[in-house]
């Protein structure tokens, strides 16, 4: 017997109740492939039926071969995730945050990127605001990070000729400004001078012809005379200002005198044996090293022991001790004393990272600060930080107390440097890698935190415009009759309303009343939601006109099934394709919709972020054309966001609707 014969004969032994078997639990197509293959013998030709798929799997495989579709969906996917994820990885961030040495800073990741001819033979490095000085002991300067000072067209990284061919023997930098001393005792300066920067009068007078009131201007003798290097006790600069303090006490001191409120009690002083610069005030260690010299009585006159706890008078906490070194940051400023303890005068944020506990016997033998941060040296070669940790300033990494000898800080960077002068580690911010806007907030931060609430406010509003706009469609067109034509003109009249006026008018309006943000985003929420049903009510009544003339709803009242429950759970589930497909695309518009009231200043106010009123912040001439990142890359977002929304929506609807495409 052949083998085709003895299968059709053990077929026919199974009998009708195994092939009922078989194809409930495994289905029915090899049992229709074997009746076919006992007919005709050719079992490929007999496997080659059609397989049943159900719609959801047939509508996933119609889907997947739209590869421009399904990049999009990636892409989205992705950008959600990087929304509602990204801000939980950002625990120090700030809506509020601003810092005035941050401003308008283009894309760059160069913060930190010491020359490779400076790294093994660092003498000093100093930094003020986005850029850092640094000066090798060959007497080279090398500056890096962001140069260009803001609109002006100056680069301060390009150093002057007459610099390069010098040996340089000290050098400082300012918000704008970069100040170096020759060992010939011959001053450079070089970068913005527009508002005594540097410059003498008998400059100002020749290019000019009047002086300003507000600027301390450059001491003639630096200019004609030059200094005396070696009587040099320290050179530094503040914003934009600049000091030179010599051995005997005599200080130099020259700058923008609106930016230091004190700085007129320290043109004709003498007997200082320190000084440095907070953001806005001058700090001096009087001759006796006992106090901190400000010229306002009551300014600085209490210490804390760290920078936190109870505050002291100053001379009752030193009990003895002199203040060896000061060491300022844009509000407080650190005082290593006699004995290596140090003491705190100022003020500092919440939550900021104390100063550590040191061994028994150890002590700091040197201190450097940045913007908001300190860097300490101990006598056994550990390296601390503290103070503010927002950029990464105080991640300190193990490597740094391996050799170090000598520190060194830029504003949000400290920098360690071995007995061969060479550099043992580097640490804090590196730079931003989408730039910062016109308060120092870093722009990447701020995209990640306005697309979570840009991306919210879209989908709280699609799903307040969903409840209503498929109840009213449902019900609208199910009963029909005089109910349907309420609804629908009730819907046609929230269409004549020009939604974009009505919004703004809103929006305007709310300003006015005493709501909290939090009220004010949940009632654009609402605005968004409500104003947006009509369309979709139009949609689901014309597709349940349809469907309520079919069988199936002809049968389930014959059954006496209630109509409430025909319409919502046996016509609507029928619809709900075509409903997602809308909701997709509502989801992009309810996103630009709010994109465009933030950016009209009606939508979610500052320093909130979302899209729109980030883009409304970059909305001038001057940011467009020379701040180019700030509207950019928001935009950039944005229009990814919605265009992926829509090609998604475009292709459910041609997976979900065959009659789409078959037309296409």
């Amino acid at each position: 017997m052949s083998k085709k014969q003895q299968k059709s004969s053990s077929s026919k032994k199974g009998g009708t109740m195994g092939r009922w078997f078989g194809r409930f639990f495994y289905g029915g197509g090899n049992h229709l492939a074997d009746e076919l293959e006992e007919k005709d013998g050719d079992r490929a030709a007999a496997m080659d039926v059609e397989e049943l798929v159900s719609p959801g799997k047939q509508i996933l495989r119609n889907f997947l071969e739209k590869k421009l579709a399904v990049g999009a969906l990636t892409l989205l996917v992705a950008m959600f995730i990087v929304m509602f994820i990204g801000p939980l990885m950002m625990p120090s961030y700030s809506d509020s945050y601003t810092e005035v040495t941050q401003q308008n800073i283009p894309p760059n990741m160069s913060m930190m990127s010491v020359p490779k001819e400076l790294k093994n033979d660092i003498k000093m490095i100093d930094g003020f605001g986005s850029f850092t000085v640094g000066l090798s002991n060959a007497g080279k300067v090398y500056v890096w990070g962001p140069t260009q000072i803001g609109t002006t067209g100056i680069d301060v990284g390009q150093i002057p000729q007459e610099v390069q061919d010098a040996r340089i023997a000290m050098v400082a930098a300012g918000i704008d400004h970069i100040v170096a001393i020759s060992e010939e005792g011959k001053v450079y300066c070089w970068g913005n001078k527009r508002l005594g920067q540097y410059g003498t009068e008998a400059e100002a007078m020749a290019a000019d012809g009047k002086l300003n009131p507000n600027i301390a201007y450059m001491p003639e003798i630096l200019v004609t005379e030059g200094i005396d290097v070696s009587n040099i006790r320290k050179l530094t600069c503040g914003y934009q200002c600049s000091a030179i303090l010599m051995n005997d006490g005599t200080l130099y001191l020259w700058g923008n005198k609106l930016t230091y409120a004190n700085i007129n009690t320290f043109l004709s002083i003498s007997n200082l044996q320190d000084i440095d610069f907070t953001l806005n005030y001058v700090l001096g260690v009087n001759s006796k090293r006992e106090s901190i010299y400000t010229g306002t009585r009551g300014l600085y006159d209490v210490v804390r022991e760290n920078v936190s706890g109870p505050t002291t008078k100053i001379k009752d906490y030193l009990n003895g001790r002199t203040i060896e070194s000061i060491t300022a940051t844009s509000s407080s400023a650190c005082l290593l004393l006699s004995d290596g303890s140090l003491a705190f005068v100022g003020d500092f944020a919440l939550n900021v990272k104390p100063v550590p506990a040191l061994a028994e016997g150890e002590k700091f033998v040197q201190v450097v600060g940045g913007s908001y941060h300190y860097t300490g040296l101990t006598d056994k070669g550990n390296v601390y930080s503290w103070g503010s940790n927002v950029l990464g300033q105080t991640d300190v990494p193990g490597k740094a107390s391996s050799g170090t000898t000598k520190l060194f800080s830029g504003a949000f960077q400290s920098y360690g440097v071995d007995e061969q002068n060479a550099l043992t580690a580097k640490w804090g911010l590196k730079g931003y890698l989408f730039g910062t806007e016109t308060h120092g907030a870093d722009i990447f931060q701020r995209i990640i935190n306005g697309g979570k609430m840009t991306m919210t406010i879209g989908a709280v509003a699609v799903i307040i415009s969903a409840i209503i706009g498929i109840m009213i469609g449902c019900i609208s067109g199910y009963f029909g009759g005089r109910l349907d034509i309420l609804l629908m003109r009730v819907a046609e009249i929230f269409t004549a309303i020009p939604f974009l006026p009505l919004a703004m008018i809103l929006s305007a309006v709310m300003g006015r009343m005493n709501l909290t943000e939090n009220q004010r985003i949940f009632i654009i929420m609402c605005i968004l939601g409500v104003l947006s049903w009509p369309g979709l009510a139009r949609l689901v009544r014309g597709q349940v006109l349809v469907a309520r003339e079919s069988e199936y709803v002809v049968a389930a009242k014959s059954m006496g099934v209630k109509e409430v429950r025909i319409a919502f759970k046996h016509i609507l589930p029928n619809v709900m394709s075509v409903i997602l497909v809308n909701l997709m695309l509502s989801f992009g518009t309810c996103m630009l919709t709010e994109s465009t009231l933030s950016y009209l200043g009606f939508g979610v106010q500052y320093p909130r972020p979302t899209w729109g009123n980030m883009l409304n912040s970059a909305n001038n001439a001057t940011i467009i054309n020379t701040y180019w990142w700030q509207w950019l890359f928001t935009a950039i977002f944005l229009a990814v966001t919605t265009i992926c929304i829509n090609i998604v929506g475009d292709a459910l609807r041609d997976v979900m609707d065959p009659k789409s495409s078959v037309e296409k």
